[in-house]
């Protein structure tokens, strides 16, 4: 198969904490869908550990796990946002960032000992979480006249599609949910159907 429809996400945010030689490694893993939900979570977390001396964090985004961004926040090149990005890889998880706070505690660990340690607390926080099985979704918008609804609400339940919102007035439109691998099939089927106009929104 060409384009695997499935991606690997954790349900809900998580943390976890290591510590070594006295510093302080506090990891917060969110699932994520873009760059800007990153950027809240950071601020977020820079006001509330404001006395930390670094925020280091990765990132990987897109189902097919294309994108990705790493930053070690000053500590030394390599020893922090890679060995965090390397766990998530590792584990084969997309749609997640991971953000390590660390508080220093006085004695240095040395490049093995931070890499170490950024990805123990990662891990840490990966124990806590559910993994969840997600599938790639285009969003398409259908408009159709209000005589056709009996014709469209049975091919979304045949199809299984989910509907994210609908309006019913003298034109009706509805916003569906088709799963990639089935996108072609279900397209098909609309076309079969007189004056029903389906138009692709974007992919989820």
């Amino acid at each position: 198969m060409l384009f695997d429809d499935t991606y690997r996400t954790i349900e809900k945010p998580v943390e976890g904490l290591f510590r070594d030689r006295g510093s302080k490694f506090l990891a917060f893993a969110y699932p994520v869908n873009n760059e800007t939900e990153l950027k809240n979570y950071l601020a977020q977390l820079k006001a509330e550990h404001s006395k930390a001396n670094h925020h280091c964090w990765a990132m990987r985004l897109t189902p097919d796990r294309s994108i990705f961004r790493i930053n070690d926040d000053g500590e030394p090149s390599g020893t922090a946002g890679r060995p965090i990005l390397n766990t998530l890889l590792s584990r084969d998880l997309t749609n997640i960032a991971v953000v390590v706070v660390r508080y220093f505690g006085g004695t240095l660990l040395g490049v093995p000992g931070l890499i170490n340690a950024y990805k123990a607390a990662t891990e840490e926080a990966l124990q806590q979480a559910v993994i969840v099985e997600k599938t790639v979704n285009d969003i398409y918008s259908i408009e159709f006249d209000y005589l056709q609804m009996n014709d469209i609400m049975r091919l979304i339940k045949e199809d299984n599609l989910a509907i994210i919102e609908q309006s019913f007035d003298n034109n009706c439109s509805i916003t569906i949910s088709i799963r990639k691998m089935q996108v072609n099939q279900t397209l098909a089927k609309i076309g079969k159907l007189n004056g029903v106009v389906a138009k692709y929104v974007h992919s989820l």
